[in-house]
């Protein structure tokens, strides 16, 4: 892989995660959140863990699911809006 392929797949990589990051967002404040922090408590979520992934922080599968969870999503539910 050249220098230019792996900085373009970087790219890629963090459009991905501010697009994951702003859908989690857009659901909490949906769902009448104004803060991220009332979330996570009443979803039993580490409030620390789930402010990182607002932040655009890399997210695990599973912790992803548990948010997808949260808001009483399917996978094909969450991915159907804010992502190209």
């Amino acid at each position: 892989m050249t220098k230019s392929q792996s900085k373009r797949r970087k790219r890629k990589s963090n459009s991905d995660l501010e697009q994951l990051a702003a859908r989690i967002k857009a659901l909490r404040l949906e769902k009448g959140y104004t803060n991220y922090e009332y979330f996570a408590y009443d979803n039993e979520i580490p409030r620390a863990q789930y402010g990182r992934y607002e932040k655009c922080e890399d997210t695990r599968y599973s912790s992803l699911l548990k948010i997808i969870r949260a808001h009483e999503l399917t996978l094909p539910e969450f991915f159907s809006e804010g992502f190209k």
